[in-house]
């Protein structure tokens, strides 16, 4: 049984920001909800808070607006042949223990813990080949994927990340001062993975180099992510999402709110039907995370530029699915000066590296 289950406890009139909180730092992926007795109420996992996101359920809200109440629970004492038989489904992850008679919570259950992390197959490919000239000076004598928060450079702290979900073969789209980024990096063998690079002789848009990876690289999804920003997001849980719908192409998004600092005003012709003071609008926008499905990128031709956003609508007006999922973890898009201060300023409470 897992050990700490007891450190991953939530209250049903907790907020849903707090159950993030207590599903990172618990490191189980689940988060466990009871009332003061210790009974189960129910669970609350990253897919229950990414739903609950999409509806635009506030992060202040309570935990029991999102939560699994009738989750699927172990007895004590089964055996483990009965744990696996539940756990190996493609739905379970992690499962409750509780006493049948009378409903008390007596641990948990997880797959992690009884399986060692693999090694993943699927290739990433890391986007380190832009010009970063928002972020100039900085970027003038060293690339931008390069510059460094929290003592090292961006695309290092993205590499140990994926790295550390089990990720092992790499590829690095170089252009503008791309003798840094190989220097740094090499052939990856410091840090135990496989680091191949794709050379843009001419820039070709933000997904134009994925038309130079060799097809038989690409034989499993790929994770694609651009070099310039910090984020905690779980891979695991988007690769094990994009492989239980098999899209053509999942998109991280991010909540993005906008607030009209007017009233506005509805009408039919010139007679006003209502007024709504200052209304916030809410958007999703791409986190710079995708996840390819093989035949997008074998279908893609070399030398071609093309931006990231008309190769998924190339794949939407084809009658293709692609599907987002929404990221509620810890990302910064560093794309502007005052986002690189701000990321100095986060860097010692959010990232994990030594």
């Amino acid at each position: 049984m897992s050990t700490g289950w007891r450190e991953i406890l939530l209250r049903p009139d907790d907020s849903i920001r707090r159950a993030i909180e207590v599903i990172d730092q618990g490191a189980k992926r689940i988060a466990l909800v009871v009332d003061e007795e210790e009974m189960l109420l129910g669970t609350v996992t990253d897919g229950d808070i990414r739903r609950g996101i999409l509806a635009h359920i506030p992060l202040d809200a309570p935990v029991s607006q999102v939560m699994n109440a009738q989750p699927r629970t172990l007895a004590p004492h089964c055996s483990r042949a009965d744990v696996m038989q539940l756990l190996g489904s493609a739905q379970v992850l992690q499962a409750p223990v509780v006493d049948p008679a009378s409903g008390r919570l007596m641990g948990l259950e997880t797959l992690t813990d009884l399986l060692k992390r693999p090694r993943l197959e699927n290739p990433v490919f890391l986007m380190a080949g832009g010009f970063g000239t928002r972020l100039r000076p900085l970027t003038d004598h060293c690339p931008k994927p390069m510059l460094p928060v929290g003592g090292k450079p961006m695309l290092e702290h993205i590499l140990q990340d994926l790295i550390d979900y089990g990720f092992y073969r790499f590829y690095i789209s170089v252009h503008y001062l791309r003798e840094q980024v190989i220097e740094h990096f090499q052939d990856g063998s410091r840090w135990g993975v496989k680091i191949q690079y794709i050379h843009e002789d001419t820039p070709l848009g933000t997904a134009g180099c994925l038309g130079l990876l060799p097809r038989e690289a690409v034989q499993r999804p790929i994770i694609v992510v651009n070099g310039d920003i910090m984020t905690r997001v779980n891979y695991e849980a988007l690769l094990q999402d994009h492989d239980r719908h098999t899209p053509a192409a999942t998109v991280c998004t991010r909540q993005y709110d906008f607030q009209v600092p007017y009233g506005v005003i509805d009408h039919e012709g010139q007679r006003i039907t209502n007024i709504t003071e200052k209304p916030v609008h809410h958007f999703f926008v791409s986190a710079g995370i995708y996840v390819l499905a093989p035949q997008v990128v074998h279908a893609m031709q070399a030398q071609t530029r093309i931006d990231m956003p008309d190769l998924l609508k190339t794949e939407i007006h084809a009658g293709r699915e692609v599907r987002m999922f929404p990221v509620h973890e810890y990302w910064l898009d560093i794309g502007r000066m005052n986002d690189f201060e701000l990321a100095q300023h986060d860097a010692p409470t959010v990232l994990r590296h030594d």
